[in-house]
């Protein structure tokens, strides 16, 4: 039997931003709240939109290839895609279907969309780090991407919205290691943030609920 990977975790890292965005300073203003609601409360100064040329599918090609690019990464030495995010263009065709194009003739890569709210890509990198060190793992790498686009209906909740996406280089010996023994679980029925309406991206949230469900 061959030896456990060791230090398994992040090897590298990518970061995308729409090049849009709103000044929290300026948001606190117009919603005729008071200094530092956002900027201080949020700990946000600047929060990221797109318009009508972006969307999640942009979102994770660009994370992607930029991930790919920078760190000169074989597209043939990946394994494994996972997708974590809550923002949907289609009700069955999944974002990691899309970035596909981006490894060329390499279509042996497991892995698929997680479609949930905040948790999504956190279980995408526990389903990268899983497979890792499972039988499965043939010795090559995995990506993971999370991305959304948060928009949110006027209100309370508006300031907390945002736009991004972030994709990742999984694998043994890496520099950020998910230490082994250290996680947790917790998940119950609740109905605190939830998107009844497919026609409307604005989600319905209780916020006290909230509080209680994750406090």
């Amino acid at each position: 039997m061959s030896a456990r990977p060791q230090n398994i975790g992040i090897k590298a890292i990518e970061i995308y931003f729409p090049s849009q965005c709103v000044a929290q300073e300026e948001l606190e203003k117009f919603d005729g709240v008071s200094a530092g609601k956002y900027t201080i409360g949020l700990g946000q100064t600047k929060m990221s939109f797109c318009d009508d040329r972006e969307d999640i599918y942009s979102f994770a090609l660009t994370v992607t290839s930029r991930l790919l690019s920078k760190y000169s990464i074989d597209t043939k030495t990946i394994g494994r895609l996972e997708v974590g995010t809550e923002t949907l263009l289609d009700k069955s065709k999944s974002v990691k279907s899309v970035l596909m194009q981006l490894f060329g003739d390499n279509s042996n890569i497991e892995g698929i969309d997680t479609v949930n709210a905040c948790y999504g890509g956190t279980n995408a990198v526990f389903n990268a780090v899983n497979w890792v060190e499972s039988s499965a793992w043939d010795g090559r790498d995995a990506i993971v991407v999370a991305g959304d686009i948060a928009l949110y209906a006027k209100g309370a909740a508006r300031p907390t919205g945002g736009a991004g996406a972030v994709a990742m280089l999984i694998g043994p010996n890496a520099p950020v290691v998910v230490e082994p023994g250290l996680r947790g679980s917790y998940m119950q029925h609740a109905y605190d943030f939830y998107k009844p309406d497919l026609t409307s991206e604005y989600p319905i949230v209780d916020g006290l609920q909230q509080e209680r469900t994750n406090s």
